[in-house]
């Protein structure tokens, strides 16, 4: 395996930004509460302190999940043939390629209800401040698969570590309230905290969009754009009005496990995985009556309609589950 340059741990060396731009965002929001736009706005001790919580708990976890996915990369990276020398050229196409894989990965922790059981953390807080950046989930293993194929292609694991870092340390600024829309150019082109408030809304049209993490091009190209044209509303569609930070983090696995066990049959088993969030299964056709007479139909003997159109059996259930 060739030699890979020491790269910074961004991570690390952008803590004391990160600690100064949260002093300065509360403080604006203390000094001028009335500029924000949303009913959301501004700093809760308790909402603020969960979401640092959980930011403490995934560096932990994280911790942990590294190790399944660093043998996964290097059993990848070393079977394969190609290999993409990190080059100061080579970074800028490695992080496009790995904020593209994000896209996708982040699209699908929005679409798959066992993977939005791990990104719902994100999502938790109906505060949309500096902190919520930081609120993040224990559970992050079900990310990693979806950088495989940079991986396969030649790309370094440390490499892709870099770029993951950097894609993260870029979105924490775009969690705020303070900053309005940006020149059209970058809103344009970039992520930007306008985009990313219509990402964490829970209204209407708002819902499922702004996928992207440095760009918002794929968003665009991919038919998941949306811009901001209203106050948003911050949380979920069910919020949990829970600031236990375990409760925070395991809250839709105990929601999938209750569904597991209520489900008629395999089909709907899978679909409380695999499907949407929201879906749900069709409705149970009603129990016949056995003290009911029989109806011509039932006894197959070709009883005709009323005059209405209504059948002796009555309407089936409908052909599509609600989702």
């Amino acid at each position: 395996m060739p030699s890979v340059p020491n790269l910074p741990d961004v991570v690390l060396w952008s803590i004391p930004a990160f600690l100064l731009l949260t002093v300065l965002e509360a403080v604006g929001h203390r000094l001028h509460p009335e500029e924000p736009g949303s009913p959301a706005a501004g700093y809760e001790a308790r909402d603020s302190a969960t979401s640092l919580a959980m930011g403490l708990g995934s560096l932990a976890f994280d911790a942990l999940w590294k190790i399944p996915a660093v043998a996964a990369y290097s059993a990848v990276h070393a079977l394969t043939p190609l290999r993409i020398p990190v080059e100061w050229w080579t970074l800028p196409l490695m992080l496009l390629a790995q904020d593209f894989f994000y896209y996708w990965s982040h699209r699908g922790h929005h679409v798959v209800r066992i993977l939005w059981a791990c990104h719902v953390v994100h999502h938790s807080s109906r505060k949309f401040n500096f902190t919520t950046a930081l609120r993040q989930p224990w559970t992050s293993l079900t990310t990693w698969p979806f950088y495989l194929p940079l991986v396969a292609c030649g790309v370094h694991p440390a490499a892709l570590a870099f770029c993951s870092s950097a894609n993260l340390v870029y979105q924490f600024w775009i969690h705020t309230e303070r900053i309005g829309r940006l020149p059209r150019p970058v809103e344009l082109v970039l992520n930007t905290p306008s985009h990313h408030r219509v990402h964490h809304a829970s209204q209407g049209t708002y819902l499922d969009r702004n996928f992207g993490g440095i760009l918002i091009v794929w968003d665009r190209l991919f038919g998941s754009f949306e811009p901001e044209a209203e106050p948003c509303v911050y949380g979920l569609t069910k919020n949990i009005d829970t600031y236990n930070p375990l409760r925070v983090a395991t809250h839709e696995y105990v929601a999938i496990a209750r569904d597991l066990r209520a489900a008629r049959d395999w089909r709907e088993g899978a679909g409380r995985l695999f499907r949407g969030p929201g879906w749900q299964p069709a409705a149970a056709p009603p129990a016949a009556d056995p003290a009911a007479p029989s109806s011509p139909a039932a006894r197959g003997t070709g009883g005709a309609q009323t005059a209405e159109g209504a059948g002796p059996a009555g309407p089936g259930p409908s052909a599509s589950p609600a989702s």
